[in-house]
């Protein structure tokens, strides 16, 4: 059997191969193809991180944290040490003051002083506010991560259990529209006649050896995929809110699959893709997590131990912002 980073690996070097060339938004190019699909199976505690180069995961994890509290400001990163956000607002900091301040420095009075926070920190109505604070032209704001959860308990097999950040108005006001645009949640059951003692015995991240609860399989569509650098966040973070949804209304987390639009390379990073290709991949690590809290508000980076990661060394490449 395939180790499921192959498909990543394949992936890469499509891109490589039979990319477009193309001018993109950030000036500094891209070799692009137009659509693409990877499966990755989460059962017995399996997670998609990436070994081919060491992911950053608790990086991943606290960005998936910050999107489902609804926050739209740096500052809480960056007090938790993770700047993955900071480059936009920096950007822009930079040219309205013509201030070429560090990143460091930037970070450092982002911590320090929360007037400039508010004025530089924030990125507009990105992901948390659409996911959990989506202003209707009723005035009401409606939380989206609440109602696929209330679905979920309540009407398993519908078809409209999904959740999205394209507001169209909003757009224009975004550092950075969405780019994981859309998720969409489908449940299944146990298949009596396939179970086995096997697949029932190993746990699952909530600490149970359930196999006859129902499960929860998602699917998450990129617009825009930095293959190299985003995606490999994508995998995780996906994975991560299908594990914590699943564990709040009581399901098993199933099959992730992801999707994407515009699948691309920057130019810059050419060299350290065919450095990542010549790596062979090892087992992926498996991930508990110790709580099971009522709401998706409860779970903590703490609660989220990876076990068994063994990845290649970090690669090094430059954001496009």
């Amino acid at each position: 059997m395939r180790h499921p980073e192959e498909q990543y690996l394949d992936l890469l070097a499509e891109i490589l191969e039979h990319g477009e060339k193309k001018i993109d938004r950030t000036g500094v190019g891209t070799l692009s193809i137009f659509g693409a699909m990877l499966r990755f199976d989460m059962r017995n505690d399996v997670v998609p991180l990436l070994t081919t180069k060491r992911v950053y995961w608790k990086t991943a994890a606290k960005e998936m944290l910050w999107f489902l509290r609804g926050e739209t400001n740096i500052q809480s990163l960056v007090r938790e040490k993770c700047s993955i956000w900071t480059d936009w607002p920096l950007d822009k900091y930079r040219k309205a003051t013509g201030n070429d301040i560090s990143m460091e420095g930037f970070e450092a009075r982002i911590v320090a002083d929360d007037d400039f926070a508010a004025q530089w920190g924030d990125l507009g109505p990105v992901y948390g506010k659409q996911w959990r604070r989506w202003l209707g032209p009723d005035g009401k704001e409606y939380d989206q991560i609440a109602d696929v959860i209330e679905m979920l308990k309540r009407n398993p097999a519908s078809r409209r259990i999904l959740f999205h950040g394209w507001n169209v108005p909003d757009i224009g006001s975004m550092a950075l529209p969405p780019c994981h645009l859309l998720y969409q949640f489908y449940v299944s059951y146990p298949d009596e006649s396939t179970k086995s003692k096997d697949s029932a015995s190993p746990e699952n991240g909530h600490g149970d050896k359930d196999s006859t609860r129902p499960i929860l399989k998602m699917l998450c569509f990129q617009r825009s995929t930095d293959t190299m650098l985003g995606a490999p966040f994508n995998y995780f973070n996906a994975s991560l809110l299908l594990r914590m949804i699943a564990g709040v209304v009581d399901m098993d987390p199933g099959e992730l699959i992801w999707m994407s639009g515009d699948t691309h390379l920057y130019l810059n990073h050419v060299d350290a893709v065919k450095e990542q290709l010549s790596r062979s991949p090892r087992p992926f690590p498996t991930m508990k997590i110790l709580s099971r809290p009522d709401s998706i508000d409860g779970y903590r980076i703490e609660d989220f131990v990876v076990e068994g990661y063994d990845p290649h060394p970090a690669i090094k490449a430059d954001v496009a912002v």
